[in-house]
């Protein structure tokens, strides 16, 4: 049976003022192993941000309706789902399809999240599971280690800090806005990079006093990646999970050519005799082929966050029909922790 709900689409790429309409729609039932949630909130990514900019291949064509994370309540299961969920309260993910007031979604992509805070509960899903899967899952980070963050103030930085400070590892938190340091001060870190005002890689070096680092979080891509390369010293890892890079570029196939020109050719038999690693994350195909991966990865940041042993951070929060705005924040970097919007 069908259910009626509000969607917000995006109509059409650009800029984030013209680029979406809220409409009337209707979702169907759940199938078998999925369960129908009534959105409460609904989280933004980066992700979001390049596909209203038609840079995301995986965005299904327009008109679509974007969304990875919600925190609702399940209020239908499909045959094969055991109806006591129905009720709960729940942080899940979605294949695209969040930004709805109703949506259906894997049961194993969702966990009960009883009274946790349910704006924080967004940052759990898309942030901090990446963050957790490429930390503790796909590689790990040894004490002393010293580690670079790219985008340190954002979501998946925040929860990375979180992460990795129990680790007791070097973190040095690259930002690109003088305002941030506070925010970062407030994580616990001591590092801090303004590629603002200096090179970043001779910050780097600065501060550790030449020794090479082991591992960097680089959503940025671009020529990042070649100064991130350099930095690296044996047994070292890039872990390259976005690239933001191209999302400032204004002049299409040109911009990405340059993109990629600037990220340079890495030969496999060059990483061998340098016991260096470069490793790719895109948490949407880890959904698509090991949905087990990515349920393990919400159980565990799920349980931190109840226990105490991780906080997210709410950094803005806006509602259904400010959707404009909040793209607006996300694009321009200024913003810090998760961005929630409410329905």
């Amino acid at each position: 049976m069908k259910a009626n709900c509000k969607q917000i689409q995006l109509v059409k790429n650009g800029d984030a003022k013209s680029s979406f309409s809220l409409i009337d729609s209707f979702i169907e039932a759940p199938n078998e192993m999925e369960v129908q949630i009534e959105v409460a909130h609904f989280g933004l990514n980066y992700a979001d941000v390049m596909a209203r900019n038609g840079l995301y291949r995986d965005c299904p064509p327009l008109p679509a309706v974007l969304g990875y994370e919600v925190v609702g309540t399940v209020v239908a299961v499909g045959k094969d789902v055991s109806e006591e969920i129905i009720g709960k309260k729940v942080v899940a993910f979605t294949r695209f399809g969040g930004y709805s007031t109703k949506v259906n979604t894997r049961f194993d992509g969702c966990v009960v999240i009883d009274d946790f805070d349910e704006k924080k509960a967004l940052a759990l899903a898309t942030q901090y599971v990446t963050a957790f899967y490429m930390c503790e899952y796909v590689t790990n980070v040894h004490e002393g280690e010293w580690v670079l963050i790219h985008a340190a103030a954002g979501g998946v930085g925040t929860a990375l800090i979180q992460l990795l400070v129990q680790k007791k590892c070097n973190i040095i938190a690259k930002i690109g806005d003088a305002s941030k340091r506070e925010y970062l001060e407030k994580l616990g870190i001591k590092h801090i990079v303004d590629y603002s005002k200096s090179d970043y890689a001779d910050e780097v070096i600065r501060i550790t006093k030449g020794k090479k680092i082991d591992i960097s979080f680089n959503p940025v891509a671009g020529s990042t990646f070649k100064k991130d390369s350099k930095l690296l010293g044996a047994g070292g890892r890039l872990v390259l999970f976005g690239g933001s890079e191209r999302s400032n570029g204004k002049f299409g196939i040109f911009s990405t050519l340059r993109f990629v020109w600037d990220m340079g050719i890495q030969l496999p038999i060059v990483l061998m005799m340098q016991s260096k690693s470069v490793l790719g994350v895109n948490m949407l195909k880890i959904a698509d082929n090991h949905p087990k991966v990515l349920s393990f990865c919400l159980n565990k940041v799920v349980e931190r966050a109840k226990e105490g042993k991780i906080e997210p951070v709410v950094g803005a929060e806006f509602s259904a029909n400010e959707i404009s705005e909040a793209h607006a924040l996300l694009e321009s970097g200024k913003s810090t922790g998760k961005i929630v919007v409410s329905w």
